[in-house]
């Protein structure tokens, strides 16, 4: 039955009139419409992904992935002899193990015009401490006169310096050069002349020397004082997604006071291509070039803000100046309270980026010291000193 019944069927095929004439623009439309749909569709996909791992699991079992992610990586950009030559020596510094020192000291390091006004403050806080610190002064503009005993005999050769140019980043690197001299000095702070210290020694040296990072500030700022003052002269050593911007004031261990005494590939970029007024932007190297190497080199390596307070909030071109009248006891308290770091895109989304100060994994306030104070707040200082440094 079921053989008759198929070639019944046969029959009847044989039987059915000549093929239909069938409209020639209607399978070309449907697969028109289909594949835009389905472009339709990837597109929605990429733009907004799924946020369930059983979503992602429709398109395939290893969940998520990016649609660059799909694509072949792009090739290794071939480096130069002279980059080789600088990661191997950086590399070979930071895989040494630290010079090991019974009388380790933190090189506090003065970058001034001249005479420091604070150093009666500064004596009250070394004093008792001798042996666990060192003292350097560069004097940019004339030789500097001393009222502490600490300070006396502690000038390094010193040069001019303009704000802006890249002769800050060469004082800083001579202090650095200066302090390195002494294998004691494990610790390498900046100071300028109007900082003065929020906590007593003790917090401070076990603050920076029982830790393995350097207090250097580093941020991401795509608007025009931050990604707007990169130069692509730097290329190819230094690219615009690697150019980082932050506060000259930093706290660094002896292996990165190290690198960046060996470093002259990059160091030689920013003082080519980084000065105020070149091709119209104002490029101030010494707020680039320390947190733009060290993002590079050894971003692991650094806690990305600076153990040094500044009052930015005024948002002019210099930080807000603490006057006599403004010291008081609850101002420095709160100065010492604060445990977050904050900075601000210069764009115009003027997008504020948050990040707790973590000292060994654990969330701690965040600054050792502070700027920028007038000379005349030099009394009230002392006065409050014991009672604000007591932690």
């Amino acid at each position: 039955m079921k053989t008759q019944a198929w070639r019944l069927g046969m029959g009847d095929v044989q039987t059915l009139p000549g093929s239909r004439h069938r409209p020639p623009l209607k399978r070309p439309i449907w697969i028109i419409v289909l594949v835009s749909m389905v472009s339709l569709f990837l597109v929605c996909a990429y733009v907004y992904p799924p946020q369930s791992s059983a979503a992602c699991y429709v398109f395939s079992s290893r969940g998520c992935k990016a649609f660059t992610d799909w694509l072949p990586p792009a090739p290794a950009r071939e480096y130069t002899d002279e980059e080789i030559a600088s990661q191997i020596v950086i590399r070979e510094i930071l895989s040494t193990p630290p010079i090991q020192t019974k009388h380790a000291k933190i090189a506090f390091m003065f970058l001034s015009p001249g005479t420091l006004p604070f150093e009666k403050l500064w004596e009250k806080f070394f004093q008792g401490h001798e042996g666990r610190f060192s003292v350097y002064v560069h004097a940019s503009k004339e030789k500097p006169v001393h009222v502490s005993r600490y300070f006396v005999n502690r000038d390094i050769h010193s040069d001019q310096v303009v704000w802006g140019k890249i002769s800050m980043v060469d004082a800083e690197r001579r202090l650095l050069g200066n302090a390195l001299k002494d294998p004691d000095n494990q610790h390498f702070v900046l100071l300028s002349d109007s900082c003065v210290p929020l906590h007593n020694f003790d917090y401070v040296y076990n603050y920076l020397m029982y830790t393995n990072i350097s207090f250097l500030d580093c941020f991401y700022d795509p608007g025009p004082h931050g990604n707007g003052r990169y130069s692509e002269h730097m290329l190819p050593e230094i690219e615009k997604k690697d150019f980082r911007k932050g506060a000259q004031w930093f706290s660094m261990k002896r292996q990165h006071a190290v690198i960046v005494m060996a470093d002259s590939l990059y160091y030689s970029k920013f003082r080519e291509y980084c000065k105020p007024g070149l091709e119209g932007k104002n490029c101030i190297a010494d707020e680039h070039y320390l947190p733009t190497f060290f993002h590079m080199v050894d971003p692991g390596g650094i806690a990305n803000w600076s153990v040094t307070h500044v009052d930015w909030s005024e948002r002019k071109w210099h930080p807000k100046s603490y006057r006599a009248q403004d010291i008081t006891y609850d101002l420095l308290k709160n100065i010492t309270s604060i445990d977050l770091s904050i900075h601000v895109t210069s764009d115009d989304r003027k997008e504020v980026q948050v990040q707790p100060c973590l000292w060994n994994g654990i969330q701690r306030p965040c600054y050792l010291f502070a700027r920028k104070f007038y000379p005349g707040t030099i009394d009230n200082l002392l006065q409050l000193f014991s009672n604000y440094t007591t932690i």
